[in-house]
């Protein structure tokens, strides 16, 4: 069972380590996204792998099972943000990239709502504390927001950068 204290692992590292070009993949993307390092990369591929086999193995399922698992796997990508609408069929989810899940983590959010100038300045706002959501500070960038949460970003009621933007 393992230690209750210690985590389990998160992310699978690939296969085979020195493919030059997945390593240019992965730096650009590590660039354009303001990852810390690869491990974030790799957390977001092994959760868009876990999503992409739970859609091929509902294939294998009887017609009303499948139905019924494929309506909860659309509603909870939906509303995770990863799928635009919900009139989406099996070919979409399998069509996913890992951009789908990086552009639903909070620090990208933070910066496409203009809350930072820069993707690594929205890092670092969340780290130090001065993002909330629905007035909770979160400090965590890779979290990903859902659908009904985004509208609530801002910063939180005692940071500098509140008073800042009340200002002006």
């Amino acid at each position: 069972m393992g230690d209750p204290r210690k985590p389990r692992k998160k992310w699978e590292s690939p296969g085979h380590p020195w493919i030059k070009s997945r390593l240019q993949e992965e730096m650009e993307l590590v660039g354009n996204y303001g990852l810390r390092n690869k491990r974030e990369l790799w957390i977001a591929q092994t959760l868009l792998r876990k999503i992409k086999h739970r859609a091929r193995s509902l294939l294998s399922l009887a017609s009303e099972e499948r139905e019924k698992q494929f309506k909860q796997l659309v509603r909870k990508l939906y509303n995770l943000g990863i799928l635009k609408s919900e009139n989406v069929d099996i070919n979409d989810i399998l069509g996913l990239s890992v951009e789908a899940i990086l552009d639903r983590r909070l620090q990208t959010l933070v910066w496409k709502k203009g809350l930072a100038k820069t993707i690594h300045q929205a890092r670092q706002l969340i780290v130090h504390g001065h993002i909330a959501i629905k007035g909770r500070r979160v400090t965590s960038p890779g979290y990903l927001v859902p659908i009904d949460e985004e509208p609530y970003i801002d910063f939180y009621p005692t940071s500098v950068f509140a008073t800042k933007k009340e200002a002006t």
